[in-house]
């Protein structure tokens, strides 16, 4: 299976490391305006072709499918340009920064029939995994999530620690998510759904702290607080409130309320999220199915995420 991979930043490295050990695949091109970084990043993984104008590498003999990592807002422009080329994709988090587009990516996908499915990794992740299959068994039953996202990001970079030609956002895509995976989890529609922001960065023009409430229609509720001006411990804590047990996952790791280590190896395949989230693409594309993390299953959180826009001042 010859793919495309669009944009080769610190996310698009990540998808590379996780392709090379998926049987069968191979990145054959690589799209990204700074052409000259491509091509390092391309040499060190053996992917012959490079181009600014992605056409032209969905273009290139054999592509079935692409994979973009690319600034959040062209995610969907580009995800609709691959499917009207024919193309199947996986688009990173987020789908769109806004609500419009994120429903013209759906309509584009139930126009061609191909497989689109968005870097919701919460959902590969073997932590939650782990959680998620004892809920699906009846072992476990969600009473509460209080989730941390946090980084100290006062300056437009990535998670190199490189200069970045656009600007992150805590709502469109780090609050994605959480919103999403508490209505994965909880197998529910949130019902309310309440924001508050801190003062607008004066750079950035973006808010550096946010605060979101969500409640589901069975009372299930879910705290979340997201900076970007914590100086540290970095990255998004899950807690799991359970009726049966207190769960924290920290990524691919999960620990109980007492902070003991609970095994997940035998979860997946893999214990890193990345991989598992682009063997779902590679197998939904071979079994001609519904990815998880489709763009389908995956609106209603944008939609709560265009409510919640809407009343935040």
């Amino acid at each position: 299976m010859k793919i495309v991979l669009a944009g080769a930043g610190a996310f698009g490295t990540k998808h590379l490391d996780a392709l090379q050990l998926i049987e069968g695949v191979q990145v054959v091109s690589i799209a990204d305006f700074e052409t000259d970084k491509a091509r390092v990043v391309a040499d060190k993984y053996g992917v012959p072709h490079v181009s600014a104008d992605l056409n032209e590498c969905l273009a290139q003999p054999g592509v079935v499918a692409a994979i973009l990592c690319t600034p959040t807002q062209v995610h969907a422009s580009q995800a609709i340009q691959c499917m009207k080329a024919g193309k199947h994709v996986q688009v990173e988090i987020p789908l769109a920064d806004n609500i419009d587009d994120a429903r013209a990516v759906l309509r584009t996908q139930q126009e061609t029939g191909l497989v689109c499915m968005v870097g919701h990794t919460r959902r590969f992740n073997p932590s939650h995994q782990w959680i998620h299959n004892k809920i699906k068994s009846g072992e476990l039953n969600i009473q509460q999530m209080d989730v941390q996202t946090y980084f100290f990001r006062r300056k437009n970079i990535n998670a190199l620690g490189e200069p970045r030609s656009w600007t992150d956002h805590l709502l469109w895509h780090h609050a994605a998510h959480t919103v999403d995976l508490f209505q994965y989890q909880t197998g529910e529609r949130v019902v309310a759904a309440h924001a508050m922001q801190g003062p607008i960065h004066p750079e950035l023009k973006i808010a550096m702290d946010m605060s979101i409430q969500l409640k589901t229609d069975s009372g299930k509720i879910c705290t979340l607080s997201l900076s970007f001006n914590n100086d540290g411990p970095l990255g998004t804590f899950f807690r799991y409130i359970c009726d049966n047990g207190t769960y924290i996952a920290r990524y691919d790791d999960l620990v109980n309320g007492r902070e003991e280590a609970i095994d997940v190896s035998n979860v997946d395949i893999s214990l890193n999220g990345i991989e598992l989230q682009d063997r779902e693409f590679v197998a939904a594309i071979r079994e001609n199915r519904e990815p998880n993390a489709s763009v389908a299953s995956v609106l209603p959180c944008y939609e709560i995420l265009h409510k919640l826009e809407m009343t935040l001042t």
